[in-house]
């Protein structure tokens, strides 16, 4: 049967499987950009096999992606780093609110948290406030008096497209310099959130019992 289709069918088909995957991406940039490219596909099969309303309604959407995907490049965002205490009622609801996304990157994070695991007085907890609303949390442990241990850094899926790790660990290292921090040590979950750490400046150190730390120098901006 699929020896049977030709290579235009064929890209009719990718471009629609494209579009189709674009609209389970719960990040909007990943969603543009999918979107951008299965619709301008699309719009190429149709022009190829004469069909104009699909052609030009599929350039009309690669049009509109283009326009928001610069909107978003371009607009300057404004971000603000908020103290919390770990008791504060907004936290509790915020990793009720996103457990489940949570314990993809983080699992078990929130439970441990309820069950007061991570009571230290070295606890230092965050929100990423941008344009006024919450895109993150950053939960970190203090282990000596220059180092700490990173427990949580999430970004809700509205915000991943790296702004806002991006001005934690490169646009407001000084945050962390006030506070005595020169070196901030985590361990990568998975394979997206390794591939987070990298992006963000994290270098890989592998211990004596053979487990990988991800580590990065905080340094003031320059």
């Amino acid at each position: 049967m699929l020896e049977n289709i030709s290579f235009i069918e064929w890209i009719g088909y990718i471009g629609s499987v494209i579009v189709a995957i674009s609209l389970t991406m719960s990040s909007i940039l990943k969603l543009r950009w999918l979107n951008l490219l299965g619709a301008s596909i699309f719009s190429t099969y149709g022009f190829i096999i004469g069909a104009m309303p699909v052609a030009f309604l599929n350039l009309f959407i690669t049009l509109i992606n283009i326009f928001y995907l610069t909107k978003i490049y371009s607009t300057k965002d404004f971000f603000k780093i908020l103290h919390i205490r770990k008791e504060n009622r907004y936290l509790q609801y915020f990793l009720d609110f996103y457990s489940n996304d949570i314990n993809k990157f983080f699992p078990e994070f929130c439970n441990n948290f309820k069950n007061h695991l991570y009571d230290n007085e070295n606890l230092l907890c965050i929100l990423i406030i941008r344009n006024a609303n919450v895109a993150g949390l950053f939960i970190g442990r203090k282990i000596n008096d220059d180092e700490m241990f990173i427990e949580i850094d999430f970004a809700i899926p509205e915000y991943r497209d790296f702004k806002t790790g991006n001005y934690v660990y490169r646009q407001n290292q000084e945050h962390f310099m006030e506070m005595g921090i020169r070196k901030l040590i985590t361990e990568p979950k998975n394979k997206k959130h390794h591939q987070y750490l990298k992006k963000m400046g994290f270098t890989e150190k592998s211990g004596n019992d053979g487990k990988l730390t991800m580590t990065k120098q905080v340094q003031g901006q320059k």
